[in-house]
């Protein structure tokens, strides 16, 4: 990724986006976003591919801090901005303020860049045959479904725009149910585009996308995202039959996925998700109750959670004991989608239909923590209790634990820690774009 971002930085780093518009591209060779879209070179393309996976690991602390702070896995305890204990845990979100706003802006910075590479891809020079322009268009696609799929989650009955492609001439803000809808008609989209895309793309991908950068492994990625979306829409024989296509693998490695990559030098970022441990100012700490219901023995909890040697440390009227370990260095990755998750949306999609299947899925993700079978009971409410607690270690600070209770009528579960404090269940629309509705 270090020397495909040094080429691509001249043509991405000017793309500036605010809201849903799209500034000039101002960059050393003095390219605009006409001339990249019209008459764009094979290299100006491939650019724009690489660009587009690059520009994704913008500012995704904001997305997974907030979802995750509203979810309590954990909570900010630095100090530094008293809105992450006061305005994220008691509401109401203010729509033009920086919690609200920088996840949807670097979310729909993708949107737009995608677009960008699918018109440039529409009006090349290049010479490109269908073939080689169905790679390009999948691979956008998929990428573009990906950001709005996150967007939906934040947004939730708030709604999104799917269509930003003119920003002159903004498609309507629609609600959640239709917003799944729209997802998952451009992921299969996307994914009939990758099956005419070739042995191999004409760009190239970084190595967080190992075993998933050509266009037929690169659609089980996409297959995963459908599977995902399947599961928000309550639709269970839909996430069977994307995970048949995905690379879901029961007995596989449960760490298998395609994940945004960091580095230190050059032009490369760093993963701002890592947090130095023991240190004074990186107090982001674990809520209490994911500690105390853990299971005795669960190597999850050990790996993702490390105890403040000082002690309990307290802010705001708030305190915890466990610091979030999550990532062990500032250039560890974070997937996008991975195995753990399709084989527990495998055993939830199961439960009503095959529940001994759904035990041997809970089973496979059970012993990988190092826990024995599952004992519990075996009817359908008990199976999904069970699902959702192995959701709540494995997938801890990816971003889930707050979806998964929305979607599944919980809400009231999530633990209010002081009189005064909310659960709050969608992010409001940012106050520039409701001017535009």
């Amino acid at each position: 990724m270090k020397n495909i971002l040094i080429k691509s930085i001249l043509l991405f780093a000017a793309l500036t986006f605010t809201c849903c518009e799209l500034d000039e591209v101002t960059n050393p060779n003095a390219a605009t976003v006409d001339s990249v879209q019209n008459g764009a070179s094979q290299a100006d393309i491939q650019l724009l591919a690489v660009g587009l996976e690059a520009v994704m690991r913008n500012d995704l602390e904001y997305h997974y801090d907030t979802v995750s702070i509203l979810g309590r896995d954990y909570y900010d305890l630095t100090g530094v901005d008293p809105r992450y204990t006061g305005e994220m845990l008691k509401g109401p979100l203010d729509s033009n303020g920086f919690l609200t706003t920088r996840s949807y802006a670097a979310w729909y910075k993708i949107v737009k860049s995608a677009n960008i590479l699918i018109e440039a891809v529409e009006n090349s020079e290049a010479g490109f045959s269908d073939q080689v322009k169905n790679s390009y268009y999948g691979y956008a696609k998929t990428l573009k479904a990906y950001a709005l799929l996150m967007l939906s989650s934040r947004q939730y009955t708030n709604g999104i725009r799917l269509d930003v492609a003119d920003p002159n001439n903004l498609g309507p803000n629609v609600g959640y149910s239709e917003a799944l809808t729209g997802v998952r008609s451009m992921l299969d989209t996307a994914a009939s585009e990758l099956s005419s895309g070739g042995s191999s793309f004409d760009f190239s991908i970084s190595t967080g996308f190992t075993g998933f950068d050509t266009p037929a492994t690169f659609r089980q990625f996409n297959r995963a995202l459908a599977a995902r979306v399947a599961l928000y829409q309550d639709d269970m024989s839909g996430v069977l039959s994307e995970l048949a296509g995905s690379f879901f693998d029961i007995s596989g490695n449960l760490w298998t996925g395609p994940a945004h990559i960091f580095g230190a030098t050059g032009n490369d970022i760093l993963n701002a998700q890592f947090h130095v441990l023991d240190q004074s100012g990186e107090e982001f700490m674990i809520h209490d109750s994911w500690m105390n219901d853990a299971e005795a023995g669960d190597s999850r909890v050990t790996a993702k959670s490390f105890m403040l040697t000082g002690g309990t440390t307290t802010f705001d009227g708030l305190s915890a004991d466990y610091q979030v370990a999550l990532y062990k260095s500032n250039v560890d990755p974070v997937y996008l989608i991975r195995n753990e998750e399709l084989v527990l949306m495998y055993a939830e999609a199961q439960i009503g239909t095959n529940n001994t299947e759904a035990i041997t899925a809970i089973n496979t993700v059970r012993n990988a923590a190092g826990l024995a079978d599952y004992a519990g009971a075996t009817d359908n409410a008990s199976l999904l209790d069970e699902v959702l607690n192995q959701r709540r270690y494995s997938l801890f600070a990816e971003g889930h634990r707050w979806v998964d209770l929305r979607r599944l009528g919980r809400l009231n579960e999530i633990p209010l820690d002081r009189s005064g404090d909310n659960v709050i269940d969608a992010f409001p629309t940012p106050f520039t774009e409701t001017g535009a509705n």
